[in-house]
């Protein structure tokens, strides 16, 4: 999984319509991170630019803004993000912009809280704010026109998506009000505001498939008023209020734990990204990384690939490979966001770690292995590793005890006949239904959440289980006794 910066860009050039002049030209740039499934935006005239919901690292941007030769004028906030820190307050720091947020929003910091109407020139063209609450009570879409006038684009944030809407149980304690009383505000701001928006105005989403804001989240990361209207269930024209709140709500899993601890990051404020990576970047001896793990209590996070992982790795650490859902998947197993973690990574990709680790704000590490696990291995520590079988060899075990640890739906539409099921997004509550006798057996979808969770169990104790490689895909082509497939109705 690609979880970098992944630019897509779509310049005013291509789209001009017929007549209009090519110096009349706009730069919008959709800046998409794979492992957030997250889109910030960059949008460029005549010298100026603004930057929409940019994630922590804020570098690309400026260096962004630094190759069109064009200054950074506002950073637009579309609401309190949940699901990763901002980089909004280092952006400004770094060049200037005002921070604006939508009316309501209540920030430790200096911003400017927009009025609904208000208007930003940005060069030739304009962006109005569109007040559109419900995901959250602050929540604005942002509406670009262009140098004539009409209606080009919305930046929706998390109000809407391609295929689905925002959650509206994310801001309850913060609004004092039901996840039903937001689902009936969602409901008004997007008929009143978006919905009656031309049918080509291009809608960029907030988040895209694999997001925890959403439940129905397609694919596709640029869509259309008119496509939404047509295919989006929550925009159907005859759709009621009563109908949209049921439906809104219906099969929402709760969230990730760290959603409210990013949340109060982005409106109180938070040590700068620099200082964060100076203090994560420690190199450590293996001696001095031992020293520090049974000195500060801190948590030891292994983020090589799983195939390597099982093979060796420090005792008691804990996988999370980089190269799956690292950020989210951090956020929902390590409860304490103020967490001491030392870090264990392939050699070069130390940045990466401590960098995708403070986009969901987990901002104390306190040093990485250096020289990778090789050093360890070669400075004659422990070494520790996990049992694994293939889906062939457990096909002959009679009686095996099977630990199914997908996500409910996923278990619901097919699974192994008897298999218990132990969702890892909530694993810290569900460690009672974990066999305490007896061998057991551990599979995901694919291979990288069996593992995240032998090693968790591995660190509390749990010596008994073992990995099944390749999960329920390996598991179903050796034929075992499965249930009938039901299509899942919710992500």
């Amino acid at each position: 999984m690609v979880c970098a910066f992944d630019g897509r860009l779509h310049n005013r050039k291509a789209i001009l319509r017929k007549g209009e002049l090519k110096s009349r030209i706009m730069t919008v740039e959709q800046i998409y991170t794979g492992c957030l499934a997250q889109g910030a935006y960059y949008i460029a005239s005549k010298g100026e630019a603004v930057i929409i919901d940019p994630l922590r690292e804020v570098g690309p941007y400026i260096g962004r803004a630094e190759k069109d030769g064009v200054k950074i004028k506002y950073i637009l906030e579309t609401h309190f993000h949940a699901d990763f820190v901002s980089g909004h307050l280092d952006l400004a720091a770094k060049t200037g912009a005002t921070i604006v947020y939508g009316p309501t929003a209540n920030t430790k910091f200096d911003c400017h809280v927009a009025t609904d109407g208000e208007v930003f020139k940005v060069g030739d063209v304009e962006i109005h704010v569109l007040h559109t609450p419900g995901h959250t009570m602050e929540s604005t879409t942002y509406l670009l026109k262009d140098e004539s006038g009409k209606d080009h684009a919305i930046f929706s944030g998390d109000t809407l998506f391609l295929g689905d809407v925002g959650r509206p149980d994310l801001a309850q304690k913060a609004a004092t009000v039901t996840q039903e009383e937001l689902a009936g505000i969602l409901y008004d701001s997007l008929r009143n505001k978006i919905m009656s928006l031309a049918a080509d105005v291009i809608v960029y989403p907030g988040h895209g498939a694999g997001s925890s804001c959403g439940k129905n989240m397609s694919k596709e990361t640029v869509g259309t008023i008119g496509d939404q209207k047509a295919t989006n269930y929550a925009l159907r024209a005859n759709m009621t209020k009563e109908e949209f709140v049921s439906e809104v709500t219906d099969g929402l899993s709760a969230p990730p734990a760290y959603f409210p601890e990013n949340v109060r990051m982005n409106k109180m404020g938070y040590e700068s990204l620099d200082k964060v990576m100076e203090k994560g970047l420690r190199p450590l001896s293996p001696d001095a990384f031992e020293a520090a793990a049974n000195e500060t209590e801190a948590l030891v996070l292994d983020t090589r690939h799983q195939k390597t992982f099982i093979h060796g790795f420090v005792p008691q650490s804990i996988f999370i490979g980089i190269d799956g859902s690292f950020a989210m998947w951090v956020g929902a197993l390590i409860l304490d966001i103020n967490q001491p973690i030392l870090i264990i990574a392939d050699l070069g990709r130390e940045e990466e770690v401590v960098t995708r680790l403070s986009r969901v704000g987990y901002d104390n590490s306190i040093g990485f292995l250096e020289g990778g696990f090789d050093a360890w291995k070669a400075a004659g520590k422990d070494v520790d590793t996990l049992d694994q079988v293939t889906a062939e060899e457990l096909k002959v075990i009679e009686g095996a005890t099977i630990v199914d640890v997908r996500k409910q739906g996923e278990y619901l539409s097919e699974h192994v006949v008897d298999a218990v099921n132990v969702e890892l997004d909530y694993f810290n509550d569900q460690m009672a239904l974990v066999p305490k006798e007896g061998t057991f057996y551990v599979h995901c979808a694919g291979g990288y959440r069996s593992v995240i969770a032998a090693s968790i169990l591995k660190a509390r104790g749990y010596h008994n289980m073992v990995d099944v490689a390749g999960g329920f895909k390996a598991i179903k082509e050796a034929r075992f006794n499965v249930t009938d497939y039901v299509y899942p109705t919710t992500s």
